[in-house]
Formats: structure tokens, sequence, C-alpha cells
């Protein structure tokens, strides 16, 4: 047996047209009335009135392409994790091991897979120990088949074994979503661009699915990517009755009629490998989902995960099984990474829009400002001309003759030498000295303390002094060298006469 990473536990349907070529051929059941508003529960009474469990799916952010232990693919039917549910299989045996089978009972399957993991009694000799061993490995890897008995069937080793090592619990989101909104999700096999080009064909194609019912309206609420080049599409139907109301219709009449056969093939040829009804989790199947852990998930590391959860009223924990899931969630997590910092780059497109018009806005208002002010001195001297006109000619009033006085009394307070009048000459005087001097030097705007200055001083002091000292020293150095090359220079002729 060679290794592997388990089988997966669902195979997603294959696509066999292709591109969207098929949109507007696809056929449906002919002769059938479909109505929305009379669902029964009767197996086929109409296009709406089957009525089926509902997959609970946590939105198809973690959407895998039918794979058994995907997040995306809901929690199957009912309140069980579909991912995780055991399937007994009767195995077949050949070769080496070809003895009559039988397949074992739920009540001993416990007991057949302690034999397989500690004293296999295949052989009867000492290779029951290395059988042992390798049961053990097969079960800690989550794949293979354990023999243990020639009369008794193998133990088939699944990644939901309590004895798999390659699983986790993680979180995910539990949609928001009622019934009454009719939202249902469309995974395919497609990329955006494709879907976002022929999105018109899309929706004609789900309409030609419904029966063509004209008063039934297919709607798109979004469109995201997902990784692996495969797509999320959103939609709802509305329905319009002949008194003018419209309705969507329920999320849950929507899926199960998807999930009937013949239409389950429809879609299938449009290229859709998943399709969930997006609604909120009752009280009631939270609890009992939370109650009762997933096959191969020790119970304790389940309530751990339950308390663990950072966030109980919006996440839930989800088991993850193997490297194939995780790889999975590695590959939406990046996917969504790559998501936040698209709309980032957008809001900081945005805020740098924002400031540039808060910048030409600003300077708008500084500009009318000023206009306003020059409009009401204009407006004042219009004014004081008219009121002039209007009353020359006429005696001078009352009240006027109390605003004369009002403004004697302000001039003469103005005027008196000891009061505002020399002020308003200093203050005058004083400005022009300022604008002199400021247009000749730079003035001062900083004191220094005197302390601190002496303390600069003598800093710079002593560097100087060390510099001068450094100074000496390479004025010596040099005339060390000076006086060295004089000496070699000398010995060299007559070291030359001796050896002529």
């Amino acid at each position: 047996m060679a290794f592997n990473f388990g089988a997966a536990a669902g195979a997603a349907a294959a696509n066999p047209t292709g591109a969207f070529g098929g949109f507007g051929t696809t056929t449906t059941a002919p002769g059938s009335v479909f109505s929305f508003s009379a669902p029964t529960n009767t197996g086929t009474a109409g296009l709406f009135g089957a009525t089926q469990n509902k997959g609970f799916g946590f939105g198809t952010g973690f959407g895998g392409a039918g794979t058994g232990t995907g997040l995306g693919t809901g929690l199957g039917t009912g309140l069980g994790f579909g991912g995780f549910s055991t399937q007994q299989q009767q195995p077949t045996l050949g070769g080496l091991f070809s003895q009559p089978t039988q397949a074992p009972s739920q009540s001993n399957q416990l007991i057949n897979t302690a034999s397989a993991l500690s004293a296999p009694t295949l052989l009867g000799d000492e290779r029951d120990a290395i059988l042992a061993k390798w049961n053990q490995l097969q079960a800690f890897w989550g794949a293979g088949k354990g023999y243990f008995n020639s009369n008794i069937a193998p133990v088939e080793f699944t990644q939901e074994n309590p004895f798999c090592r390659f699983k986790a619990v993680g979180y995910s989101c539990m949609p928001n979503n009622k019934d009454e909104d009719g939202l249902v999700v469309l995974v395919f096999n497609r990329k955006e661009a494709d879907i976002r080009n022929q999105q018109q064909q899309l929706v004609e194609s789900l309409h030609k699915i419904l029966g063509g019912n004209q008063t039934l309206t297919v709607n798109v609420e979004g469109v995201k990517t997902l990784p692996d080049d495969q797509t999320e599409v959103v939609i709802y139907v509305v329905e319009r009755s002949p008194n003018g109301t419209s309705r969507r219709v329920p999320a849950t009449t929507l899926y199960a009629h998807f999930e009937q056969v013949n239409i389950k093939t429809s879609l299938q040829q449009l290229g859709v490998t998943l399709s969930m009804a997006r609604t909120e989790l009752s009280p009631a199947q939270i609890k009992q989902l939370l109650q009762n852990p997933p096959a191969g998930v020790d119970p304790i590391i389940w309530e751990q995960a339950k308390v663990d959860n950072p966030d109980p009223e919006k996440l839930i924990p989800v088991p993850m099984v193997g490297f194939k899931e995780l790889l999975r969630r590695l590959k939406v997590q990046e996917q969504m990474t790559k998501q936040h910092q698209t709309r980032l780059d957008i809001i900081s497109e945005d805020i740098s829009e924002l400031q540039k018009n808060q910048t030409t806005t600003m300077a708008k208002i500084a500009q009318y400002k000023r206009k306003l002010m020059d409009l009401s001195h204009r407006t004042l001297q219009v004014l004081i001309k008219q009121e002039i006109q209007r009353k020359s000619g006429y005696a001078i009033q009352a009240d006027e003759e109390q605003l004369r006085v009002q403004l004697d009394t302000i001039q003469c307070e103005l005027n008196a030498p000891t009061q505002f009048k020399g002020r308003l000459n200093e203050l005058m005087s004083q400005i022009r000295m300022q604008n002199h001097f400021g247009a000749v030097r730079a003035e001062e705007r900083y004191y220094i303390d005197a302390d601190l200055l002496q303390e600069i001083k003598q800093h710079l002091k002593q560097q100087q002094e060390g510099l001068s000292h450094l100074i000496s020293i390479i004025k010596d150095d040099l005339e060390d060298l000076k006086l060295t090359e004089h000496g070699l220079n000398e010995s060299i002729p007559i070291r030359g006469g001796i050896f002529s």
C-alpha cells in the first residue's frame, strides 16, 4: 500500500460542457406548471413543491469544489456534519488475504479497530506485531485497511477515525441571512471575468431552468472570486403575482428545487459544482451542532474549541481534517488577503482624492471670504453715499445728534495724548522699526541662557585645544618622515661606491 493523504470524501461533479457556450441550450422537463406559492411535502408535486433537508453552509468563502471535508460544502444534510459522516462499506479481499469476509456491525466496530491496532491474529507469528505497527501507522495517517483476522473483514481507516493525527478545529462565520431573503449560492468552475462577461446569458439560462415562467425573475446579488479559478455567484428569484405584488422566493424552496436530479444535471452543464442556501441557523440547530462532536474528533478537544471560540455569536467551530483541507483554507486566506489589500488600495486612493478636494475647497473658501469682505466694504460705501443723498437738505435729527455726540467722545479719547493716541503712535513706530530691520537683517528669535552659553564656549575651547594638539603631532610625524627620507637618499650613493 502506497502512502497517501487519504482519498477525498466526495468528488465534485464533472462539467461536461466546458465554457458558457451551453447558455440558452439547456432543456427542462416540458409540460410542468411551477408555482412558488404552495409548496407541498410530496416528492414530485411541482417545481418547488418537494421539500428536502437543507444544507447549512457557512458561506463559500471557504467553498471547496465538492470536497467532503470542506467548510464551504456546508454541514451536510440535516444537522450532522456531512463531510464527516462515516459510511460503512463491505470491502473485498484479494491476493494474499483472499479469505471469506463479513461486514462488521456498528457494535463491534471499536473492538475490531482495537484488535487491528494492538493484537492482530492474522498470521499467528511475530509478523503480527509488524502488522499491528503498520495498522497503527495507517490509522494515524487516516488511509488504508487494517487486517487483523482471517475470518473478519478488515477495518477501513479513514481520516475520520479517532486515531488520525492530521486533524484540528477551526472557526467559520455563521450566515446571518434570513430565509425570506432567498439567497442561494452557486459555485461555478469558471473564472470571475468569464462569469461577468456572460452574466446576462447566465441569468437567461437559470430562468429557463426554472421553467421560463414570466412571473419569475432571476437576479444576481453578487459575484466573488474563489481559489482554483472558481467563482461564487449569489442569486435570488423574485415572484410577481397577478395583483401586482412581488416577493422573494424563500432560499430553502429554491435550494430544494436546485437539488432535484434533473435540475442538478442542468446546473452541472452550466458549470455549477456546488449549490447551497445561505440562511442562518436556528438556536436549536446551533445547540445540536455544538453538543455533538463530529466523527473522529475527540470530545475534549471539541469542548476546548467551544471554550476558545473568540466570538460565539458569529463563529462556530468546524473540524479540519487532512492536508487538503489545510491547503484549501490557506488558499482561501490568501484570496481574502488579496481582496482586503485591493480594498485598502481603493480606500487609500479615495482618501488621497478627498485630501485633494479638501485642499481645493479650503482655497476656495478663503477666496470667497476675501470676496465677501470686499463686497461688504463696497456695499457699506454704497449705503453711506445713498444715506448722504437721502438726508441731503434735512436738519439733524435726534438719533443722529446722539451718534454725533458719541463719535465726538470717541474722537476726543483717541486724540488725548496720555491715552489711546499715545499708545497707537507707539505701536505704529514699533511696527515701522520692525519692518525696517526685518528687511535689513533677520531678527533674533532664540536666546541662550548665560550658563549654557559658558558651557558651550568651554566645550568649543576643549575641542580647539584637541585639534591643535593633533595638528602638532602630525607636524612632528611629517618632520620625522622627511628626516628618514633624507637619510635614505644619502646612504644610497655610498653603498653604490663600496660595491662597485
